[in-house]
């Protein structure tokens, strides 16, 4: 029995993988694409004012542009995979050192605000399903409503317009790297991370009171009921152990969604993430870029849902592979 379940976790690990590298591959398909498909030349536009015929001829020729579409896509899958994603049209820097360098933010506002949504969506969610009905479940769904309908732009608005200009406590833009000053860094990241941490809360929280009201309707909880079992011992041992599954998938999905870049909370805080990169990017048509950026968000998809995956595994043991 020991001998078999490692080869099992492996095969549903391996599986996950193969699943994983197939749907990145159908991603540098759609990226190469769609991006191809956006109106306007790239090459004129990112010359400007420096736009003489040899010039252009001479950036399409260096980019790649000027060759049959089947194999700017060759060059572009054996360069990605190898790790170059070309120079950027806009400044002429390599395209992978542009991302390195926003990542940091943008995982650093991701995973405060994740963190911040779960310490209020878990409580909240337990607290509101296990009193279904009550004065405290209809003011955490109100409450979760209200904050589901709130647009974060204006969210962020509201908090830098409390926080910042009126009692002056927290900086309303900048950003300063976790590893040169904890304490600015999380002065800079606050407000963002309130915002999509708030809105992200009022997502999971939903979630997480529909999940626990699923778990406390199952058969094995009201047998555990039957056997007299204490109500600590059934809410924590049952029912909300139950409800993790459940839990990781929405919090797997926030965190994704958020390191996809939330473009105008970044715009709004004047952030220097991934999702105002691939804002400037767009407005640019700046095709290297573009393309760097969406190919790291869709690989950061993937590994947080590769995660999330595995979690399960280890979470509840009838998910690894029959």
């Amino acid at each position: 029995m020991t001998s078999v379940q490692p080869r099992r976790v492996t095969r549903f690990v391996a599986t996950r993988l193969l699943s994983s590298a197939v749907v990145l591959l159908g991603v540098l398909v759609v990226v190469f694409t769609l991006v191809h498909l956006v109106p306007g030349d790239p090459v004129r536009l990112a010359l400007g004012t420096r736009y003489t015929p040899e010039a252009y001829e001479a950036l399409r020729a260096a980019s790649g542009l000027d060759r049959p579409l089947y194999e700017q896509f060759g060059t572009y899958l054996l360069n990605a995979i190898t790790g170059n994603l070309g120079v950027s049209f806009r400044n002429g820097e390599p395209v992978t050192a542009t991302l390195m360098s926003r990542l940091p933010a943008t995982v650093s506002l991701a995973l405060f605000g994740v963190v911040v949504a779960l310490v209020i969506a878990v409580p909240a969610g337990i607290w509101s399903a296990l009193r279904e009905g009550r004065v405290s479940d209809i003011i955490v769904r109100t409450s979760s409503q209200v904050g589901v309908s709130i647009p974060d732009f204006w969210l962020g608005m509201i908090l830098i317009s409390v926080f910042s200009v009126t009692l002056g406590l927290l900086p309303a833009s900048g950003y300063t790297p976790l590893t040169e000053d904890p304490l600015d860094w999380l002065r800079h990241v606050a407000l963002p991370g309130l915002t999509v941490g708030l809105v992200a809360g009022a997502i999971m929280t939903r979630y997480i009171r529909a999940a626990v009201l699923e778990i406390a309707s199952s058969g094995y909880v009201r047998t555990a009921v039957s056997k007299g079992l204490a109500p600590r011992t059934i809410t924590f041992g049952h029912i909300v152990r139950g409800a993790l599954v459940p839990v990781l998938t929405i919090a797997g999905i926030q965190l994704a969604t958020i390191l996809g870049g939330v473009v105008v909370v970044e715009v709004v805080f004047a952030w220097p993430g991934l999702g105002r990169l691939v804002y400037d990017a767009v407005a640019a048509r700046d095709y290297p870029l573009i393309q760097g950026a969406i190919l790291l968000i869709a690989v950061m998809f993937i590994l947080v849902n590769l995660l999330v995956d595995i979690l399960y595994a280890v979470v509840d043991p009838r998910i690894r592979v029959s």
